[in-house]
């Protein structure tokens, strides 16, 4: 009898299962089919926002948001086929997003600084910028919980968007000009006019440096070894780092040219013998 029991309770679970397959093969089929679906609606999409000039900060975001939504879609679609039952989907997804919601508390952080981003523009897509964290870089992406940069050796740093959004950030693409501080230290022999006269001069040759503010070049600080002269000016900003690189080798080609010493640290050092009686 047992043995009767067990095989009609076999039976009726391959039965069920044999009833139930259909249903799966078609949940897994859309998954399946919705998945190349989704991927060609972002990338019509990420056309479309293209064609019409739309900002690429807010177009990434907007696609990876979209594409959230849709995976969800389709997942819900998918579960709804294969005959799972609304009320307890329903309880499913509220407990498992309230462990994911706990789980992903950083995340969630990462996704409000993406919206005050957006929002509020400190920065977008091909800006230069830094923050107090130490990332430096252009902005290459800004997804939904990261911010992609590149940085000066050609590496992709994903910053979160949440600590991004709060820490203090410096955009050098909005600026027109930028100052460049320099310190050149002489031979206390040197004649400072005439000195100040040259780096002016060098200075002169660049055209990318501004006339306005006037450039600048003054006593720094009277050192132990040099007298340190400051050299102050303004440079348009998409030709800064060229400039300021030409400029230092100028600086120290002029100094040769006049005979004009650039000292290195040095100290006096005596030796004091005593003699000892035997």
């Amino acid at each position: 009898m047992k043995m009767e029991k067990l095989i009609t309770v076999l039976e009726a679970f391959l039965d069920s299962i044999l009833m139930a397959l259909p249903k799966y093969v078609i949940g897994i089929l859309v998954l399946f089919i919705g998945n190349y679906v989704i991927k060609f609606l972002i990338s019509v999409l990420a056309k479309r926002f293209a064609k019409r000039d739309l900002d690429k900060s807010l177009s990434g975001f907007l696609l990876s948001f979209i594409k959230l939504g849709l995976y969800i879609a389709l997942v819900g679609i998918a579960v709804g086929i294969m005959g799972f039952k609304s009320m307890s989907l329903t309880a499913v997804f509220g407990a498992a997003g309230l462990a994911i919601g706990m789980a992903l508390q950083g995340s969630l952080s990462n996704f409000a600084g993406g919206i005050l981003i957006l929002f509020f523009k400190p920065f977008k897509v091909g800006d230069y910028i830094s923050n107090n964290s130490g990332t430096t870089g252009t902005v290459e992406r800004i997804d939904l919980l990261y911010t992609t940069l590149v940085n000066d050796d050609g590496l992709k740093v994903f910053s979160p968007n949440g600590p991004l959004a709060n820490s203090v950030i410096t955009n050098f693409t909005v600026v027109m000009q930028r100052r460049y501080t320099c310190i050149v230290g002489v031979s206390y022999d040197a004649n400072i006019k005439e000195v100040q006269n040259l780096l002016l001069k060098v200075i002169a040759e660049f055209d990318a440096v501004k006339a306005t503010p006037k450039p600048n070049v003054f006593v720094h600080n009277l050192g132990e070894s040099s007298v340190d002269l400051k050299l102050v000016f303004w440079i348009e900003r998409t030709e800064y780092w060229d400039v300021v690189f030409k400029v230092q080798q100028r600086v120290k080609e002029a100094l040769d040219q006049a005979n004009i010493e650039i000292p290195f640290p040095h100290r006096d050092l005596r030796i004091i013998s005593e003699e000892r009686s035997i």
